[in-house]
């Protein structure tokens, strides 16, 4: 990882915190315990991939980052309700988030269901609330990917699935059918978001589906690492319980391909992503964040 890009990282990291802590509603407005468990749960701690991509995918349109801002916080609403519900007793039942006790075991499992459906409203109120591009068609827009990313055709979905699938030993088209909505929807709602927050024409439509199969190849990727991560990474690095899926009996890309060809596929992801980059127009200028962001999502150790 470059210096450059590392820099480039922590100032998008420090900008969502920043959004985030001003645009979420304070702790000390009622319901005080609410919206202090909202704020647990959405700050100080993750990596921000998702809205790293939009950040990404914004440079490449020429995008405000003050709506760049905006449209991440929306995505980390989003995910971080998702992960709420996600460590709740009746789904995935963990203790451990980023590092910390989960919000159910911070606070209680009723505040942690207050907290999922605060966040993901909380998301939608911020795309409505905020002028995020010159057409308000394509604004419009952006909020119609940004709920079916979340609904039951994308993240939600994909949870119901994997729920479904807790036993049984699913072919590699299913598995990826559950993570291309599981995980991949709201990445790839992120990088659509992020080229939809420019000025003026925007993009082309040959230029959006560029960017749209890049997202796809990083969102499987994601998961694939996801899985490799959780097969051999210690708890202490990963911030959350290492081993959970296998000790659930789920199924996974290690599981299921085994960990020399998971790692050699998310390889091949990476590459296939690259060559989305290339037919936008390189791997360079506008497009060198994308591509580093390909690289850290395939080869990051936590």
């Amino acid at each position: 990882m470059s210096s450059s890009f590392e820099v480039w990282m922590k100032e998008v990291q420090a900008r969502v915190e920043a959004a985030l802590d001003h645009l979420l509603p304070k702790a000390s407005l009622a319901p005080t315990r609410l919206h202090e468990a909202m704020r647990y749960a959405a700050l100080g701690g993750g990596k921000r991939v998702r809205p790293l991509l939009a950040f990404a995918a914004g440079e490449v349109a020429g995008a405000d980052v003050a709506r760049l801002d905006i449209v991440s916080a929306a995505i980390e609403c989003i995910h971080a309700y998702s992960l709420v519900h996600d460590d709740m007793p009746c789904m995935d039942d963990d203790v451990l988030r980023r590092g910390r006790p989960t919000v159910h075991v911070q606070y209680d499992e009723a505040t942690a269901l207050l907290v999922g459906d605060s966040l993901q409203t909380e998301a939608f109120q911020l795309i409505a609330d905020h002028v995020l591009a010159d057409d308000a068609r394509v604004q419009l827009e952006m909020a119609r990917i940004l709920a079916q990313a979340s609904g039951s055709r994308g993240m939600a979905g994909g949870q119901a699935i994997d729920l479904d699938a807790v036993g049984k030993s699913l072919t590699l088209p299913e598995l990826e059918f559950m993570h291309i909505h599981k995980t991949g929807a709201l990445i790839r709602a992120s990088v659509a978001l992020g080229a939809r927050c420019s000025g003026g024409a925007g993009l082309s439509a040959a230029e959006l589906e560029h960017l749209d199969r890049y997202a796809r190849c990083i969102g499987l990727a994601f998961q694939v690492v996801d899985d490799v991560l959780d097969y051999e990474a210690p708890t202490e690095s990963l911030g959350k319980t290492a081993g959970k899926d296998a000790a659930n009996n789920k199924p996974t890309y290690v599981s299921l391909l085994g960990l020399g060809r998971a790692k050699e596929m998310a390889r091949e992801l990476r590459d296939e992503a690259a060559a989305a980059l290339a037919r936008l127009g390189g791997t360079g200028g506008r497009t060198q964040r994308l591509a580093e962001l390909a690289d850290f999502v395939v080869l990051r150790r936590f």
